[in-house]
C-alpha cells in the first residue's frame, strides 16, 4: 500500500482523495455491526408480532396490519436509537468508537456524506429522528388501541419517509454517486440502495392503505350525512 502522505488520513471511504482529519479506523468487523442491527431488529418484530397477536387487544389485527405495526416499530428503533444517535454526534463520528459511532462509520462505506456530517444529510436525519421516529413508536400505540386517527398518522409518516428517501437519493444522483464504490455489491447494492430503497418501497404502499381507508370512512360519513338530509 502506498504511504499516505503528510497530513492525509487514510481510510475506507470515497471518493478516495476525502480528507477526514480525525478519522479513527473501527476496531468491530463488519459481521458484528451487521449482526447487532438485524438482531434487534428481529427481536423488536419478534415481539412486536407477539403483542399484536394477542386475543385481548382492543382491535383484532389482521395479518397485514400486524406486518405494518411491525414496520412502525422498527422504524421507531431505526429512527430514535441509530438515526437519533448520528443527530446528536454527526461531528464526532469520525473518531469516536462508541457502538453507534462505529455502526455509522461502516454504513458510511456506503455513502461517505455520513462521516463528513453533509448539511443535508444531517438536516435530513434531524428531521427523521425527531419527528417520524417517535410518531412510528405513536403509531403502534395507536394501532393496538384502536384509535381513530391511526391511518391519518400512517399516512403522514409515510409521506414524511418516502419525501426524505426521494430526496437522499436524487441529491446522491446528481452528485454522481461520488460519496460511494458504484456498483460494489455490499456498500453500494446493499447499504446504499436496498437498505434506504426500504423507505420508497414499504411508504407507498402504507400511503395508498392510508388513501382507501381514509376515503372509505369519507364516503361512509358522506353516506350518513346524505340520510339525514333527506
Amino acid at each position: 500500500m502506498e504511504a499516505p502522505s503528510e497530513g492525509k488520513v487514510l481510510h475506507p471511504f470515497w471518493p478516495r482523495d476525502l480528507l477526514i482529519p480525525n478519522y479513527v479506523a473501527n476496531d468491530r468487523s463488519m459481521s458484528e455491526i451487521l449482526a447487532f442491527l438485524f438482531c434487534v431488529s428481529g427481536v423488536i418484530l419478534l415481539v412486536t408480532w407477539l403483542i399484536t397477536g394477542w386475543r385481548g387487544a382492543p382491535g383484532r389485527l389482521g395479518t397485514w396490519r400486524r406486518l405494518a405495526v411491525c414496520w412502525f416499530a422498527v422504524c421507531g428503533f431505526i429512527h430514535c436509537a441509530i438515526e437519533g444517535w448520528f443527530t446528536l454526534y454527526y461531528d464526532i463520528i469520525p473518531g469516536d468508537q462508541s457502538f453507534l459511532s462505529q455502526l455509522w462509520k461502516e454504513y458510511s462505506k456506503g455513502d461517505s456524506r455520513y462521516v463528513i456530517a453533509d448539511n443535508f444529510t444531517v438536516c435530513m436525519e434531524i428531521i427523521t429522528a425527531w419527528l417520524w421516529g417517535p410518531f412510528s413508536f405513536l403509531a403502534v400505540f395507536a394501532y393496538l388501541t384502536n384509535k381513530p386517527y391511526r391511518f391519518a398518522l400512517q399516512l403522514i409518516i409515510s409521506l414524511g419517509q418516502l419525501y426524505g428517501a426521494v430526496l437522499y437519493f436524487f441529491t446522491e444522483h446528481r452528485d454522481g454517486y461520488a460519496h460511494s464504490h458504484f456498483g460494489h455489491p455490499v456498500y453500494f447494492w446493499f447499504y446504499f440502495i436496498f437498505m434506504n430503497v426500504l423507505w420508497i418501497l414499504i411508504p407507498l404502499m402504507l400511503i395508498v392503505d392510508s388513501w382507501r381507508q381514509l376515503s372509505a370512512a369519507q364516503a361512509y360519513t358522506d353516506g350518513n350525512k346524505s340520510k339525514k338530509s333527506k
